[in-house]
């Protein structure tokens, strides 16, 4: 593997078609596509700051780099990858890739991030501020993320997430296939829309969560004395643990819980309208 060592690149595609290549210690200045048609990339304490660095790099290892705010929609169709130990200042990172995995990153402009990605794997990773990160993607593990982003997870698939603490709103919208573990999810409309979700040991909080869901489960949860209007429309099995505000009009399934504020069933409930819902004996 060739090693470059402490210089720097600038102006347009600088690096176009390098393979087998080994960066320490170099900056990637102002310009477009410093990294572009490789494959078999290692960055090492490296610093982005022109567009689109890394775009169509197959096999690359990224570790103890900077990406600054210029380097938006800096890695897109890059397949293989592994960062680590990064700072991420730039917007629009990570599109249309394969099997992206990152450990002990911080993401500071998490706008419109991580978009149609097939095989995600994230492991102590922050994001802050943006929207709409993780859209369209599919088969994510996740273990120890912290978000504050707005509408995170949304039309994603075969996801399985623990130790999350996602503060956010309309999250997990119109999802399939997704089970949260261990996890404080707080936000208005969580879950609307959604097929198979599942929440064990969550504590859920904001407006009128877990509506229009199909096949929800959740296990020894617990409930926001914020939360409200729950379930509405949604087919259910809940295990509620301490108190919950109110529930209305859910579809059908059952609902234990240890006491509820108010349960609404009126004339606009959906068929078939069967869901039973308990008061836990003490």
């Amino acid at each position: 593997m060739r090693i470059i060592r402490n210089q720097s690149f600038g102006g347009e595609r600088p690096l176009f078609e390098s393979h087998g290549l080994r960066l320490e210690h170099v900056n990637i200045t102002e310009g477009e596509s410093g990294i572009k048609e490789c494959s078999d990339i290692e960055c090492d304490h490296c610093h982005f700051e022109g567009k689109y660095p890394l775009w169509r790099v197959d096999r690359s290892v990224i570790t103890h780099c900077y990406f600054a705010p210029g380097s938006r929609s800096a890695i897109w169709y890059s397949n293989d990858m592994r960062m680590s130990d990064c700072v991420i200042d730039g917007p629009k990172f990570f599109r249309e890739m394969r099997n992206l995995e990152l450990r002990d990153v911080v993401i500071n402009d998490a706008d419109e991030t991580f978009w149609n990605i097939d095989g995600l794997v994230l492991h102590n990773v922050k994001l802050h501020d943006g929207t709409y990160p993780f859209m369209g993607s599919r088969r994510i593990r996740v273990d120890n993320l912290e978000s504050d982003s707005k509408y995170v997870f949304q039309y994603v698939k075969d996801v399985e997430i623990h130790n999350a603490h996602i503060v956010t709103k309309d999250a997990f919208w119109e999802v399939e296939d997704i089970t949260i573990y261990d996890s404080f999810l707080d936000g208005e409309y969580l879950g609307w829309h959604s097929k198979n979700l599942r929440l064990v040991n969550c504590h859920i909080g904001g407006e009128q969560p877990l509506c229009y869901a199909q096949d929800l489960v959740l296990e020894n949860c617990t409930f926001d004395p914020a939360c409200d209007r729950a379930f509405e429309y949604s087919t259910v099995r809940a295990d509620i643990r301490g108190h919950i505000e109110s529930v209305k009009n859910p579809a059908s399934g059952i609902i234990v819980a240890d006491s509820i504020g108010e349960v609404i069933l009126d004339e606009n409930i959906k068929g078939p309208a069967d869901c039973k819902i308990i008061i836990r004996s003490t």
